[in-house]
C-alpha cells in the first residue's frame, strides 16, 4: 500500500510540475520585414500577426546579429553572437563550430520540456541540412526545398532548363522568382507546416512543450496561391522612392543581388526590368499574407485546445529585407532594412498586452528571455539579456546600442560591423588585413531611409569618433 501511495505521489508531483511549466510556441519566419499591419503598414494584409501583436508586445526596434539566414538562426538558437558562433555563412553550421553549446531548445529539453522542430528553425540548405538533433526530443520535420513551384508555367520553365546542354545549364536549376498559382495552400511547404503544427499541438497538448514552427515565406521564390496576390492589385504597387544606392555609400555596403540572380529569368548582371521589380514587390507582399494565413491556422488551434493561457508565443523574422530600397534586393547588408525585423512576444499574465516598446533590442536576447519567462536558469555562455523587464515597463532605460555584422563572401573577407543607437547607424568595413575599406554614418532623425552617408562630412567628425568608440567598446558596454 505504501508503495502504491509513493507511486501515486510521484505521478501527482509530475502532473503538478507539468501544469506549472509554460509551453513555448516559437515561430520563426524567413526574410520577414517589419512592414506589417501592426507595424503601421496599412497596405499589408497581416491580420493574424496583428492579433498576436494585440495579445503581446511589439518590439519596434529589434535587430538581428547578421542579416542572412544561417548565421542569424545560429545566433538566436545558441544565444551567442556571430564572432562566438563563428557561423558567418549559410554553409557553416552551429554544432560543428560549437560542439558543446546548449542551444535554446536543448535547454528546454534538458529541463523536461518536449521539444519539436517543424519547418525551418535551424538553417537547412539545398545541399545539406543544418539541423541539430541534440536540440529536439524527436526527429525534426522539414518539408525541404522542393515544392516551391506549382504553376504550369513555372514547371515548364524548369523543364526547359533541365533540357539545356550541360554547358548552358545553370549549376542550380531554379524556377522563376515568383508565381501566382491556381493551387490550394497545402501544396506549398508552409501550408504543410501549419497542418503539421496543428497535428503536433493536438498530440502534445497534455505535456509541456517547446514547439518550433518555421515558415519559409516570404523567402524567395515569391510563390503562393493567386488569392494572396489578389490582396495587392498590380496598379497599387510602386517602386520605392529610394530605388538607388545611398549617396556616398562605400562599395562593400552594397551587393549585386546575387541571391535573386540564382532564379530563372533574372538577368545575370545589371539592373532588372521595372515590371520584374514591381512583380517582386507584389509577390513578396502576397507571400507575407500567405504566411500570415498559415500562422492564423496554428494560433486558432492553440486557442481551440485551451493552450493560450499557458503558452508563451514568440514570433520573429530572422532578418530584414530590401525590396529595391537603397538600390538592393534581398538581405545581406548592414543597413536598417537588412538588420531590423519583427519581434513579437506574448506571455501568459503579461501586463503589457497590445503595447509596444521603442527600446533597442537584439535577437541574441531571445534565448535568455524565454528561459527566464519559463523559470529556467540563465547559462553563463549567453551574450544577450532577458527582455522580461521591458514587458513590465516598455519605457524603461535600456540598451545603449544594438550590434550587427556581415561578412562579404570572397577572398578579401571584408567584414562590416554596424552599431545602431537611438539616433545613428554607424558601420565600419575592413578587409582580412584589418585595413579600412569603408565607413558609413546615417542620421535616423533626419534620414530614416538611410539615403545619405555622412561619414566623410567634416561637421560629423565628432559623431563618427563617438560612434566608433561605441562600436569598438562592444556589446557589453551597451547593456542596460
Amino acid at each position: 500500500m505504501i508503495r502504491h501511495l509513493y507511486v501515486w505521489l510521484l505521478a501527482l508531483s509530475a502532473t503538478c510540475a507539468a501544469e506549472t511549466k509554460l509551453n513555448v510556441l516559437f515561430i520563426a519566419v524567413d526574410d520577414l520585414r517589419p512592414e506589417l499591419g501592426c507595424g503601421g503598414a496599412a497596405h499589408i494584409k497581416s491580420p493574424n500577426v496583428d492579433r498576436l501583436a494585440a495579445r503581446g508586445m511589439v518590439f519596434e526596434r529589434a535587430y538581428c546579429q547578421q542579416a542572412v539566414c544561417n548565421p542569424s538562426r545560429a545566433s538566436v538558437l545558441s544565444g551567442c553572437r556571430p564572432d562566438t558562433t563563428r557561423v558567418m555563412a549559410n554553409n557553416t553550421f552551429l554544432r560543428p563550430m560549437m560542439p558543446d553549446v546548449v542551444t535554446l531548445p536543448q535547454h528546454f529539453k534538458n529541463s523536461g520540456w518536449h521539444t519539436v522542430s517543424l519547418g525551418k528553425i535551424f538553417h537547412h540548405s539545398e545541399r545539406e541540412p543544418g539541423d541539430d538533433p541534440h536540440s529536439w526530443s524527436e526527429p525534426s520535420w522539414y518539408r525541404g526545398p522542393s515544392g516551391h513551384w506549382h504553376a504550369k508555367e513555372s514547371e515548364e520553365f524548369i523543364q526547359r532548363l533541365k533540357k539545356l546542354p550541360e554547358k548552358e545549364r545553370p549549376k542550380l536549376i531554379r524556377g522563376p522568382p515568383f508565381e501566382a498559382a491556381d493551387a490550394p495552400d497545402d501544396v506549398y511547404p508552409d501550408g504543410q507546416t501549419a497542418a503539421k503544427a496543428i497535428e503536433t499541438l493536438r498530440r502534445l497538448k497534455d505535456k509541456p512543450f517547446f514547439l518550433g514552427v518555421g515558415f519559409v515565406k516570404p523567402h524567395l521564390p515569391f510563390t503562393c496561391p493567386q488569392k494572396y496576390w489578389d490582396h495587392y492589385p498590380a496598379d497599387t504597387i510602386k517602386l520605392p522612392a529610394n530605388y538607388h544606392p545611398p549617396k556616398n555609400a562605400p562599395e562593400p555596403a552594397l551587393h549585386n543581388w546575387y541571391e535573386l540572380r540564382t532564379y530563372g529569368g533574372v538577368p545575370a548582371t545589371g539592373g532588372i526590368p521595372d515590371a520584374m521589380a514591381l512583380n517582386l514587390i507584389r509577390g513578396y507582399r502576397a507571400c507575407v499574407s500567405f504566411m500570415d494565413a498559415q500562422l492564423g491556422r496554428v494560433l486558432d488551434e492553440l486557442d481551440r485546445l485551451g493552450l493560450r493561457k499557458k503558452t508563451v508565443v514568440i514570433l520573429w523574422g530572422d532578418h530584414g529585407y530590401h525590396l529595391g530600397e537603397n538600390g538592393i534586393f534581398t538581405k545581406m547588408t548592414n543597413f536598417e532594412l537588412g538588420t531590423r525585423s519583427p519581434l513579437i512576444l506574448s506571455a501568459p499574465g503579461q501586463k503589457t498586452a497590445g503595447r509596444r516598446t521603442r527600446a533597442l533590442v537584439e535577437f541574441v536576447d531571445i534565448y535568455p528571455t524565454l528561459a527566464e519567462l519559463c523559470g529556467l536558469p540563465l547559462s553563463k555562455h549567453l551574450e544577450g539579456v532577458s527582455l522580461k523587464p521591458l514587458l513590465d515597463d516598455p519605457n524603461r532605460a535600456w540598451k545603449r546600442a544594438a550590434f550587427s555584422q556581415y561578412l562579404r563572401p570572397g577572398k578579401d573577407r571584408i567584414m562590416g560591423r554596424s552599431v545602431r543607437t537611438d539616433r545613428w547607424r554607424y558601420t565600419e568595413w575592413t578587409n582580412g588585413k584589418g585595413e579600412d575599406v569603408g565607413t558609413e554614418l546615417y542620421d535616423h532623425q533626419t534620414d530614416p531611409a538611410e539615403n545619405t552617408n555622412l561619414a566623410k562630412e567634416p561637421e560629423k567628425a565628432a559623431v563618427v569618433k563617438e560612434m566608433s568608440a561605441v562600436l569598438h567598446g562592444g556589446w557589453k558596454t551597451a547593456l542596460p
